[in-house]
């Protein structure tokens, strides 16, 4: 048994500045973080250490994620209890839900990270790194799905956000909260979220090809950029105002787009769901749904966006989008 740890760089794996270029590079291996870390001998599970990629989070694509995620869910298949994933804070919300939304074993995938660099004091990368081998060790963390675990507390990647752009505390789940936390080194689940059957296998090809627009609506929003969106994307995200509302002028606009591709409607807050029927001016939920527009509940503009795109890019379109959004909604 043991426990693979896939690194992708980011911030946990920052040890150094390039000469003439100001800032920290991803300078350090799988086996630098992991020698770093006191306790993870105590663990009674050897990690199986793989360098994947040393590329900011920024820089991440689907298809790499998709091939980690393949190579995880070999090692778990070979008899790994789990797997971690390491990476920067950036994108790590996005790509933890996209992992989520294909995994397939009862095992915990676990993705973690850092916000200060191990140059810096109080780094936070080495505590981050054990609890997250911890919860993929833990029997309790099974068949949670993939999770994101930092400053001790285990996060649901269906609910989990990045909400701060510099504090270790970044990482919550405003709608639902932690599931767990690593209390003195033991894993404590406190709640279990239902869990979804995994989406098909993605062609990463034609997921390539598959172009999915997010818009955020702004005050006064004339609608301007939205302007050839069809001609170039498959699927729009609108991240509207609060329960999801819009101008009136872009209603028109927004129903169009809806005749032609699937367009999901989201809320810009930062937390709390798209409302269906409270609200009937035009531009609001209700006149948006009317026109077409797809609800997306509790979904938040980023996850909406790695849902649509993979279920486009699995050949899904009209009547069968719809119910695969509603189920994640």
């Amino acid at each position: 048994m043991s426990i693979a740890l896939l690194t992708l760089g980011g911030t946990i794996a920052m040890g150094g500045v390039d000469r003439g270029r100001p800032g920290v590079v991803t300078r350090l291996t799988g086996a630098d973080l992991t020698a770093a870390v006191p306790g993870l001998a105590d663990l009674g599970v050897p990690l199986d250490v793989r360098d994947a990629h040393a590329v900011p989070s920024a820089n991440l694509t689907y298809r790499q994620l998709l091939d980690v995620i393949g190579i995880a869910s070999a090692a778990v298949s070979d008899g790994a209890v789990g797997a971690v994933v390491t990476q920067g804070t950036d994108t790590l919300e996005e790509s933890a839900f996209l992992a989520d939304l294909v995994w397939p074993h009862a095992a915990p995938l676990v993705f973690t990270g850092a916000m200060r660099n191990p140059t810096l004091a109080g780094a936070d990368g080495p505590a981050n790194l054990l609890a997250a081998a911890r919860v993929a060790a833990a029997p309790a963390a099974r068949d949670l799905g993939v999770l994101v675990v930092a400053n001790d507390e285990v996060h649901a990647a269906r609910w989990v956000r990045k909400t701060h752009s510099t504090s270790t505390a970044t990482f919550a789940s405003p709608n639902a909260g932690p599931v767990g936390q690593v209390i003195e080194g033991e894993v404590r689940v406190l709640a279990r979220p239902e869990r979804r059957d995994p989406l098909p296998p993605v062609d990463p090809d034609r997921l390539d090809a598959v172009r999915v627009a997010l818009y955020p609506v702004t005050l006064d929003d004339d609608g301007l950029l939205l302007a050839g969106v069809a001609d170039s994307h498959h699927g729009l995200v609108v991240a509207g105002f609060g329960v999801g509302h819009v101008p009136a002028a872009l209603a028109p606009l927004l129903g169009d787009l809806a005749g032609r591709m699937p367009v999901l409607l989201t809320s810009r807050a930062g937390a709390g769901s798209v409302l269906r029927q409270t609200y009937g001016a035009v531009g609001s939920e209700t006149d948006l749904q009317r026109r077409g527009l797809l609800n997306g509940g509790l979904l938040d503009p980023y996850k909406g966006r790695v849902l649509l795109r993979l279920l486009l890019a699995a050949g899904l379109d009209g009547d069968a989008v719809a119910g695969a959004l509603a189920r994640y909604r």
